[in-house]
């Protein structure tokens, strides 16, 4: 997986999370399990910002995740706060590769890179459904 350097027009949608005490294992660093749940949330706030994503939310679908891949890389230390940037790398049919990467906030220093395969499901059918149409589509999309 690259290992990509901070640049701010790298990721088109960036989310900020505090480190929490309780995030710490006993070496004082987040615990590897935690990181997930950042990038989860992260993602979560990024379909958020994408209107067709958003509005079919709130019709009863969603992603289910089908697979990530975490590449811990450096390790984050309490106190301070992440810096999560989130895109999409490949859309499908009814799926999206997502790629994320964390940093430091203060120095941006890069912690952690991930990939995820997001599949958009109908809550109601319990099943798979087609991806809805997005508008400027390639301004969500992480190039390389």
């Amino acid at each position: 997986m690259k290992k990509p350097s901070y640049q701010q027009d790298l990721f088109p949608h960036w989310s900020e999370i505090p480190i929490r005490f309780r995030d710490l294992d006993p070496l004082n660093h987040v615990n590897n399990a935690l990181f997930n749940t950042y990038y989860e949330e992260a993602r979560i706030e990024f379909i958020r910002q994408v209107p067709a994503f958003a509005d079919q939310l709130q019709e009863g679908f969603s992603f289910v995740l089908a697979n990530i891949t975490i590449d811990y890389i450096y390790p984050a230390e309490y106190p301070g706060s992440l810096l999560i940037g989130s895109g999409i790398k490949k859309m499908g049919n009814s799926s999206i590769s997502s790629i994320q990467a964390i940093y430091l906030a203060e120095d941006k220093k890069l912690v952690s890179v991930a990939e995820a395969h997001g599949v958009w499901f109908d809550l109601e059918q319990q099943k798979p459904s087609r991806l809805p149409e997005l508008e400027n589509a390639d301004q969500f999309l992480v190039s390389g």
